[in-house]
């Protein structure tokens, strides 16, 4: 098979979560641990760290890696979901696996995990952690691909663990309410290894803190921890310049540079130099795609994959910014997937703002005219396209230049955005 055919070929015959949604979802690592075991035990021969939460991860999972990198580390990133190239999910230093390996893995492989039906992403992470293995990194920067204690990659033994936030998400898979949602992402807290905690109060925090005690893990609360090194006139790396847009990154940045830290007081060899290149560059380094993404001036056209309550009201909030100081008009190319919590998002978007609603070309996409539907008993106002393209396009020709134009809702809205730059000429 070539790499295509290969592609096929998973997202045919295992469960894919990013197409069909829960029926992909297998909790339970029994699977995990016979792949882990088949493959000789992969992730034992690298550092890693694990990065959890319900936002933000992907940006500091990128950013880590890019801090890293910069200080001469060979760095594994294994991230999920991919927007255009399936690769993504894996890289070494930014560059991609090849296609050749993905190619070998599965014609190598497939007797041994045919049998076993992996879900897509079970045998991702059995193919991420055999490549960093294969390819001798030092270390590797692993984002849990969904909740924490059932997810498949919990079966590392990280230097350090990160839990970014938690909100909203994933409710029929991880519990109903934030303390049972927190129970879940703490399962990747383990015995004896410092944990940083970006946000968190009330019952989520009781609940990290319960957890980290029983697993007498070192636990710092990101937030309070920066507080007291300032009052204690501990130098951090300030003035920093960040690559990434979004209001989201203030918070995002303040739970890196705490990660960093501990990194730092564990022995890794990181100078501030290494903090300023990571943070200015991190997309060049990484790949790193659709987080608060500039594609296009005269108009701004920006995209941004925040798809669930949390992440979608700090776009509102940058966005409503965008109109008030900059006195923009604003645009907003939108389109969600029908497992989220809809209309609590709906009820968080501007209403001031010009709307063209679609669907993303994916399964679970929630068709553009029942979006359009309920959009409406919140308030907002526009008209529905069948696909992206359609809509970014009607979007372009409304929009005059000294207006706004952003692109979200969904990761695969913004996917299908990037997959067709071209075509739609953003550079």
């Amino acid at each position: 098979m070539d790499y295509q055919n290969t592609l096929k070929y998973l997202y045919e015959s295992v469960p894919m979560f990013q197409q069909i949604g829960g029926k992909a979802y297998k909790p339970g690592l029994d699977t995990t641990h016979k792949l882990d075991e088949y493959f000789g035990h992969p992730h034992q021969q690298f550092k890693t760290i694990h990065i959890a939460g319900t936002n933000g991860k992907g940006s500091c999972s990128h950013t880590i890696a890019a801090v890293l990198q910069s200080a001469g580390y060979r760095v594994g990133l294994f991230t999920s979901p991919h927007l255009i190239d399936f690769r993504e999910r894996i890289r070494i230093n930014g560059e991609m696996m090849p296609e050749e390996y993905v190619v070998r893995f599965v014609e190598e492989h497939r007797c041994f995990f045919e049998p076993l039906h992996p879900s897509f992403f079970e045998l991702t992470t059995a193919m991420a952690f055999r490549y960093f293995a294969d390819q001798k990194v030092d270390i590797a920067v692993i984002e849990v691909g969904l909740g924490g204690r059932l997810d498949c990659t919990n079966i590392i033994h990280p230097d350090l663990c990160v839990i970014t936030n938690i909100s909203f998400d994933h409710m029929q898979y991880l519990g109903n309410t934030l303390a049972k949602i927190a129970k879940e992402k703490a399962g990747i807290i383990k015995h004896k290894t410092p944990v940083i905690i970006g946000r968190a109060s009330g019952s989520v925090k009781r609940v990290f803190t319960m957890k980290a005690k029983e697993m007498e893990a070192p636990v710092y609360y990101a937030a309070e921890k920066r507080e007291k090194e300032y009052n204690k006139h501990i130098e951090y790396p300030d003035g920093i310049t960040y690559e990434l847009g979004g209001y989201c990154q203030v918070e995002n940045k303040q739970t890196i540079l705490c990660a960093l830290d501990k990194l730092k007081k564990l022995g890794y060899k990181l100078e501030i130099k290494d903090y300023h290149n990571g943070f200015a560059h991190v997309c060049e380094m990484t790949g790193l795609m659709g987080r608060w993404q500039k594609l296009q001036s005269y108009p701004d056209l920006i995209c941004d994959t925040g798809h669930n309550e949390d992440g979608i009201r700090y776009i509102c909030k940058h966005l409503e910014a965008i109109h008030t100081e900059q006195h923009k008009n604003v645009h907003i190319v939108f389109g969600m997937v029908n497992d989220k919590d809809i209309s609590s998002v709906l009820k968080l978007l501007p209403k001031n703002a010009a709307y063209y609603f679609t669907k993303a070309s994916v399964k679970r996409a929630l068709p553009e005219n029942e979006l359009m539907k309920m959009a409406a008993e919140a308030g907002l106002k526009g008209s529905s396209y069948p696909t992206v393209v359609d809509a970014v396009r009607a979007a372009k020709e409304k929009c005059p230049p000294e207006d706004f134009i952003f692109v979200g809702g969904s990761s695969f809205i913004v996917a299908d955005l990037l997959a067709n730059r071209d075509t739609l000429n953003l550079y």
